[in-house]
């Protein structure tokens, strides 16, 4: 059996597998017929415009944002300008924006300034959703996770491929057997070079690494949903052979990464920016699964209309917004006293496998997941 699944059956639907997270305790709920106030804690990462936008654009929600330290950068559309363009109440600390008292706080920060903020938003009492990768460090998502438990609030981890109507179509057919035993998989997460106005994503100090950092999470946290097994050992490779001619990167553009989880379940993951710069879309994701009675195969972001026109190769995406998914989610959560999926101890799993491949490329060994 091979072909792309595409049902939105599911969407959003809590983890199921043999490995499910324990049930977090009774949250706080919050008053239904009330604006729901949402902060948006930095402008760094490339999505928090889009979820701006898209949090306006939803009923019931009121939104501020703070964006301090890209009011300090050169060149880069962030702070009061991008607030200003995006008519976003704007407050010039962050300070300030949790005295705002908020229900929901979105980190979109930096990789290596989530901690900090998330121990904040956790402190004023707010749920939180933090931008993958959840830390750079295992000290500091462990940290993160526990300041959200003390405080009683929730942590969740900004995976919005989880809402994928392919890949729920995709974990109804392996929850029903559709493929039988699970033996391997192939995920590739390519795109382009995040420089421009976003050039941290290349800077190690601010961003923990570079194309595995970026990349690794959005597919071994799609292996981790689909079958609930642990991951054991990894083995990576990486390079900094793409754009080798542009000074201003410093960390690896190319990375290949193959894990081994209990069972005998392997996987690959490519995790390249491999995108050319001229590429009429930012790249995209794929994932195959073989199992001993088929093998499925997902392209959830491959929706478009193509041509060319004026400028060039035109690419039109279309079909189901999955941040937006992501969003609802996280709101809904909020709105019933709920953890939202998926959770902080998803958001640590996964970068225990980035940890893990940025030692075995550091070292050349295969490594334990620890």
């Amino acid at each position: 059996m091979s072909g792309a699944a595409t049902d939105g059956r599911n969407v959003g639907a809590p983890r199921t597998s043999p490995v499910t997270d324990q049930a977090a305790p009774q949250l706080p709920l919050v008053d239904a017929e009330r604006p729901l106030r949402v902060a948006l804690m930095s402008f760094a990462h490339v999505h928090a415009d889009g979820y701006a936008r898209l949090l306006q654009a939803m009923p019931n929600v009121e939104l501020r944002a703070s964006d301090p330290d890209g009011d300090k950068e050169q060149g880069e559309r962030r702070g009061l300008d991008l607030a200003n363009d995006l008519g976003l109440t704007y407050v010039d600390s962050y300070a300030e924006l949790l005295d705002w008292q908020p229900d929901a706080v979105i980190v979109t920060s930096e990789n290596t300034r989530h901690r900090t903020l998330v121990e904040a938003a956790a402190g004023a009492g707010a749920a939180v959703l933090c931008e993958k990768p959840l830390a750079t460090t295992l000290e500091d998502a462990l940290a993160m996770q526990a300041a959200c438990d003390a405080a009683g609030v929730s942590l969740m981890t900004a995976y919005p491929v989880r809402f994928s109507p392919a890949f729920a179509r995709l974990r109804e057919l392996v929850k029903a057997g559709g493929l039988g035993a699970l033996l391997a998989a192939t995920g590739t997460n390519n795109g382009q070079i995040p420089i421009g106005d976003r050039a941290w994503f290349t800077d190690p100090a601010l961003s923990g690494g570079g194309a595995m950092v970026d990349h690794i999470v959005h597919v071994a946290d799609l292996l981790d949903a689909l079958t609930g097994l642990a991951p054991e050992r990894v083995r990576a490779v990486s390079n900094r052979i793409l754009h080798a001619e542009k000074p201003e990167v410093r960390a690896e553009t190319g990375g290949l990464v193959t894990i081994s989880y209990t069972g005998g379940f392997v996987a690959t993951i490519d995790c390249s920016w491999s995108q050319p710069d001229t590429a009429p879309t930012w790249g995209g994701l794929t994932l195959q699964i073989v199992g001993t009675q088929g093998i499925a195969d997902i392209d959830p972001f491959s929706q478009h209309v193509g041509g060319v026109g004026p400028d060039g190769a035109v690419f039109l995406a279309y079909g189901t917004n999955t941040d937006e998914l992501l969003l609802h989610e996280f709101l809904h959560a909020v709105r019933m006293g709920r953890a939202g999926q998926p959770d902080g101890a998803a958001g640590i799993r996964s970068l225990k496998i980035v940890l893990a491949a940025q030692e075995s490329a550091r070292t050349g060994e295969v490594v334990s997941v620890r």
